[in-house]
């Protein structure tokens, strides 16, 4: 029988997880740490998990491997290079592994980490696949700096050899399932693409179609600060990490709200921005959940601060409790319903909300303010509204206390990361209006607009 392969996809993290199985037994690759996904995956498909993979000991999430295969009784496959304080079971490169039909061969491919593994699988009709992890992506490579900078040189000439080592090995047909790439910042830079091949590859990577002094400079190149919250992840993944608790925590009544408040915790917002400008729990501070939700949280708070969490449902908390257990982190209360709710009929916070065409009246009215863009330093390189200050939104903690008390427009790309960060501001008592639009607007709005090319 052929393998059949079912992506489990984590949009807030940009990873996935797969499960491929030959109709009676499963192997399953990369869990996120809320396994009842894969287990309601495997349970529908009406087969049994005898195998977890890790590709490699991962920077971007709490895996939850080793409680999968706690749970199934599987075997947790780990490299046996990998330093870790649990029992598994040692794999090593050219290791051939059945399960049921299905044939899985690891292949070292260093370069995201040292110990990195890839697997091929092959099925009883010769058809393969390959689980990348953070190896060879869709159109891109994982990150060579995460382990920090005594690294990185060693691990990007790593990286380009094993994208050419899997070119080498594996046909052209071969299907590419990567887990991180769909918006993951192990990403070296990011692609559109959801699925591939080694033969698409061939074509369109830049490992494969650069020499190596040209991939790796320009990789270096391009960058990027990645989350605070991945410095946790490596150790506790080392660890061993047990299945999380999804039960809503405690509820708190205003009164807890305000005294958590008061002690400098953490209040959440997970409203959408608008509903969140409207009116707000003064005090609180909007990472809503209909974008990425844990990134921002990860990368903005403090790693143990406690987090109140407010949503408009339960299943809103819950969803965003789910997404916070896989980075490691639990809300330590929570609240739904509306602001007024929360504030016990006191006074609610509110902020205006505009768009660019808004901001060039403003300053073609010569108001006194300041135009503040929150996007990551590369965007703001190629492309910024003139005299605007460029303080990107992980940054925005360091940055509260020193910016000038003077009306602020905030802005980023498309209003999401602008609306985190005016809430932030909003919070510590500046004056802001959240500029809810398109960057690509800001020039036909009559905005002066400075490119990289100017």
């Amino acid at each position: 029988m052929s393998a059949t392969v079912i992506p489990i996809d984590t949009p807030g993290l940009g990873d996935r997880t797969y499960v491929a199985h030959d109709g009676k037994v499963a192997l399953v690759v990369d869990p996120q740490r809320d396994i009842d996904r894969v287990l309601e995956v495997t349970d529908a498909a009406g087969v049994r998990v005898t195998h977890v993979l890790e590709t490699h000991i991962h920077n971007d999430y709490v895996t939850g491997g080793l409680a999968l295969a706690q749970a199934t009784g599987a075997a947790y496959l780990v490299n046996a290079d990998d330093d870790v304080a649990f029992e598994r079971t040692p794999i090593r490169d050219g290791d051939v592994v059945e399960v049921g039909s299905l044939r899985v061969r690891a292949i070292h491919t260093p370069g995201h980490t040292h110990t990195h593994m890839s697997y091929a699988l092959e099925d009883a009709d010769g058809t393969t696949s390959v689980f990348t992890g953070g190896s060879l992506l869709h159109g891109a490579t994982g990150r060579p700096d995460l382990l920090g900078p005594d690294h990185t040189n060693t691990l990007v000439r790593a990286q380009w050899r094993s994208a050419h080592r899997l070119a080498d090995e594996l046909p052209d047909n071969a299907a590419v399932l990567p887990t991180h790439g769909f918006g993951s910042f192990c990403s070296a830079t990011q692609s559109d693409v959801t699925s591939s091949s080694i033969g698409d590859e061939r074509r369109t990577n830049p490992a494969l179609t650069r020499t190596e002094e040209e991939y790796v400079e320009e990789l270096l190149a391009g960058l990027e600060e990645f989350p605070a919250y991945y410095a946790y992840m490596g150790p506790a993944n080392a660890a061993g990490p047990d299945s999380p608790d999804l039960g809503l925590p405690q509820q708190a009544d205003p009164a807890e709200l305000r005294r958590r408040l008061d002690a400098g915790e953490w209040l959440v917002d997970l409203r959408t921005r608008s509903a969140y400008a409207t009116g707000h729990l003064p005090g609180s501070v909007n990472i809503g959940s209909d974008g990425q939700f844990v990134t921002y949280l990860g990368w903005i708070l403090p790693y143990d601060a406690p987090v109140t969490l407010l949503g408009e449902t339960p299943e809103q908390v819950a969803e965003a409790q789910r997404e916070m257990v896989r980075i490691g982190r639990d809300p330590a209360a929570h609240a739904t319903g509306k602001p007024e709710e929360w504030t016990e009929g006191g006074p609610v916070g509110s902020f205006p909300v505009s768009d660019f065409a808004g901001l060039a009246a403003a300053v073609a009215a010569g108001e006194d303010l300041v135009v503040l863009d929150v996007r990551r330093p590369a965007e703001h390189d190629e492309a910024h509204v003139e005299g605007s200050v460029n303080v990107p939104i992980h940054a925005v903690l360091a940055h509260l206390d020193s910016l000038p008390h003077r009306r602020m427009w905030v802005h980023c790309a498309g209003g999401y990361r602008a609306s985190v960060v005016a809430s932030f501001l909003a919070a510590r008592g500046h004056d802001v209006v959240a500029v809810d639009d398109s960057f690509d607007q800001a020039a036909p709005a009559g905005l002066p607009v400075v490119t990289s090319t100017s």
